[in-house]
């Protein structure tokens, strides 16, 4: 575990690095929707929605993803573990379980394409909502992807309106969210701005 450990801490500033482009990489996308949708909106309120909010949620946001990005190699190291554990106690043969550990680069990267689906997703929903909030926007309504693979959950919140300080709980086993911010949510916030 102590290898492990010291594995993911030498994954920081690759982590770092990979969590920065993803966030300034949605930054970007996101800043030249808002610059293309919102000509009315003055350049005072711009300027604190592109500096205030989106800052420090950038740096938030990175660290948070960094945080994920390190937890890979620990993951599968205990994954691992667990796995040698349950064949030493139940003699399973090494074979069976040599073919397991190797499985564990797919769970690895199955889990790596959860973590940038879910993150890159909830970044673009976080940056719409600072800058949605820094307008004067109170909530927004909820959206769905509106194909078959929408769970249940958010099919019932399609079109419902949602205060920017009240997510709704859609899973049970994880707290509440905003449209966009679950793991694999595809759904997306259609802001209430007021009337300038």
């Amino acid at each position: 575990m102590r290898a492990l450990n010291n594995y993911a801490e030498l994954l920081g500033p690759w982590a770092q690095s990979v969590a920065s482009f993803m966030v300034a990489d949605i930054a970007r996308r996101d800043e030249r929707m808002w610059r293309n949708v919102g000509g009315s909106i003055g350049r005072g309120i711009r300027e604190e929605i592109r500096r205030k909010p989106s800052g420090m949620l950038y740096h938030a946001l990175m660290a948070e993803q960094s945080a994920l990005i390190k937890s890979l190699p620990i993951e599968a190291g205990q994954r691992v573990h667990v796995l040698t554990t349950k064949g030493l106690s139940d003699s399973t043969r090494s074979s069976t379980i040599a073919k397991e550990i190797m499985r564990s680069g797919e769970v690895t990267a199955s889990r790596a394409k959860t973590i940038a689906r879910t993150e890159v997703s909830r970044t673009a929903a976080t940056f719409k909502q600072a800058r949605a909030m820094a307008a004067g926007s109170p909530g927004y309504f909820w959206r769905t992807s509106a194909d078959s693979d929408v769970r249940d959950t958010h099919k019932a919140l399609e079109g419902v309106y949602i205060p920017w300080d009240d997510p709704p709980k859609t899973d049970a086993s994880i707290p509440p969210y905003h449209a966009g911010c679950g793991p694999n949510c595809r759904c997306f916030a259609e802001p209430v701005l007021p009337d300038l």
